[in-house]
């Protein structure tokens, strides 16, 4: 069984009980609290608290997804039989605890679950069960907070009655799960074992987790489910491990003959992470996921086969047809001038890591600093002299210099940023105002150009907007033409002739999503949120975005619209400045 057919199995199953089909969220979160999505759930962290309504937004209060996945945490352990950094997420969510009334698509509860994960591997997958786990409290250690939660009585009863009792186990810490980042919902869990692994994690969401590890009862109980696709993938196809499935397989088959295996599974790895990261907007940087994006980039670089791409096209093509028709351009052309950039530095690193008799944090820092090593490399290639160093220790140098490099800046207007999050214009007078105001809007004008003139992989990442002109960043791996360039000049300054209205639209989040918004990855927007657009209506509105506002009423109040630079700030990324004329 291949793993489109795994897929599909799995959400029939559930959409014939009652299930929504959910499509995957992107690896960047909406929530500010973590890096990247970790887990299926995260986009139905509001759900589970009550703060939207999964009736209204799924017409269910259950759901189904095949999420992207992207751990951070296991980069360091990549290189064995089953260690992902990228991966994808089965899971089946269900919001609202106990619901008697046995209609398909009312909530459901811990029989339920339990019945569908049993049901879904002996019947439709055809696989024997191990033995399951159950959350028990004195398997926990003393001071930890899941200490005073209660034996999961219940999920141990109903287990009994389907499978023989010497068959379930009790466990401590990994048998309760969440939250995801700071806070939010969480609790204990049932986990299914086949083939000495563990498949399918069920969550019981019971408990709202604070940042102190304060638990509370959640009002809204929920059901929460994970199963790696890569682990059901080689159970069922019987394989020794992930990189032997049909997920991998395309990929490993394409790789240098003799490579050695570890390297050859880091590369199957990371060339799936980098090629999602990036589909997904991110860009390589020294920050945040920009700085993740790199590290599995040079990994792959350093070891010298990072060119090979186009194996995992393959299997994008495949499994992700849409993605893979937008970013398969983008997905290479931001790699190689990656590749172009870090091979300059990367030979004189290496000799002065050589040089090097150990090697401390400090130092490691600054191999990182100044020729772009990341630490997994410094670490291997090192060898024993760089045995004492370790990843919390290059992590806070890391963090120190960051602290650093901020100490002194004060804040200055950050324009577009700004104005999305708290819609707060800063300006010395009512004059100033209005140039700001006038520039802002004709940034939104700008981005929805530039998709319309270069395509719709162009996404918003970054602008800054004073009262003299706008700078707006964007993804892009090129330099534009001078024709794209009066293009998208000559589209801002007709819209601006035709006089639109901007008009604006509050609408609770994920309503506001589904009418097609642009919105700014790096912003966490307030929930309801203000649509602003521009035309007539909504729905015909020639460009619409999530904003804090101020705008001008109508587009002929912006004056002349002109570009007066084009340049590159990174890898796949390109910077336009504007300003408007009265």
């Amino acid at each position: 069984m291949n793993s489109g057919n795994i897929r599909q199995k799995f959400l029939m199953f559930f959409k014939e009980r009652g299930h929504s089909i959910v499509p995957s969220s992107s690896l960047v979160p909406d929530d500010a609290s973590v890096l990247l999505t970790t887990a299926g759930m995260q986009q139905f962290k509001k759900y589970f608290t009550g703060e939207l309504d999964p009736v209204k937004d799924f017409k269910s209060k259950n759901t189904v997804s095949v999420q992207k996945c992207f751990r951070t945490s296991d980069i360091d352990e990549v290189g064995d039989e089953s260690h992902l950094t990228f991966f994808e997420m089965l899971g089946n969510f269900s919001f609202g605890g106990p619901d008697a009334s046995g209609k398909v698509g009312a909530s459901y509860w811990k029989k339920e679950a339990i019945q569908y994960g049993y049901e879904f591997f002996t019947k439709v997958m055809k696989l024997d069960i191990d033995y399951v786990t159950v959350f028990d409290p004195v398997k926990v250690l003393a001071g930890d907070w899941r200490k005073g939660v209660l034996f999961d009585e219940e999920s141990y009863a109903i287990w009994k009655k389907i499978l023989p009792e010497s068959k379930i186990r009790r466990a401590g810490v990994d048998n309760f799960w969440g939250p995801t980042g700071n806070e939010g919902p969480c609790g204990p869990t049932t986990e299914i074992y086949i083939s000495g692994l563990e498949i399918w994690n069920i969550v019981f969401n019971q408990f709202y987790c604070d940042a102190s590890k304060k638990l509370t009862p959640l009002k809204i109980q929920g059901v929460d489910t994970g199963m790696g696709l890569e682990r059901l993938a080689m159970v069922a196809q019987k394989k020794k491990n992930i990189f032997e499935t049909d997920l991998f397989e395309p990929i490993v088959a394409k790789l240098p003959a003799g490579i050695d295996e570890r390297i050859g599974r880091i590369f199957a790895d990371h060339i799936r992470g980098i090629a999602f990261l990036i589909s997904d907007g991110v860009r390589p940087s020294n920050k945040e996921t920009g700085y993740v994006l790199r590290r599995l980039m040079r990994r792959l670089m350093v070891y010298g086969v990072g060119w090979a791409m186009e194996p995992l096209f393959e299997v994008l093509a495949k499994h992700y047809p849409s993605e893979y028709k937008l970013s398969s351009r983008i997905i290479t052309d931001v790699y190689r001038m990656e590749c172009e950039k870090f091979s300059k530095t990367l030979s004189q690193g290496l000799r002065e890591l050589e040089r090097l008799e150990t090697v401390s944090a400090v130092s490691a820092f600054k191999l990182y600093e100044s020729f772009g090593l990341p630490y997994e490399i410094i670490k291997e290639r090192g060898g024993r002299k760089a045995d004492e160093l370790t990843r919390e220790a290059f992590d806070a140098e890391f963090k120190k210099h960051q602290e650093i490099s901020r100490a002194g800046q004060g804040k200055k207007f950050g324009g577009h940023g700004l104005l999305l999050d708290t819609g707060e214009l800063k300006a010395k007078d009512e004059a100033e105002l209005k140039k700001v105001t006038r520039l802002h809007t004709a940034t939104h004008m700008l981005q929805q150009a530039l998709r319309e003139v270069l395509g719709q992989d162009v996404k918003q990442m970054g602008s800054d907007i004073t009262a003299l002109r706008t700078r707006f960043d964007f993804t892009f791996p090129r330099k534009l033409t001078p024709e794209e360039i009066k293009k998208v000049e000559a589209l801002v300054n007709e819209k601006i002739k035709e006089n639109l209205p901007i008009q604006k639209a509050v609408l609770p989040k994920a309503e506001a999503e589904k009418t097609g918004a642009l919105y700014f990855f790096k912003e966490k927007y307030p929930d309801p949120v203000n649509v602003y657009f521009i035309g007539r209506d909504l729905n015909s509105a020639w460009s619409k975005e999530f904003c804090g506002g101020p705008h001008v009423t109508h587009t002929g109040e912006i004056g002349k619209f002109k570009i007066i630079k084009e340049e590159a700030v990174g890898a796949g990324i390109r910077r336009v400045r504007g300003i408007v004329i009265p």
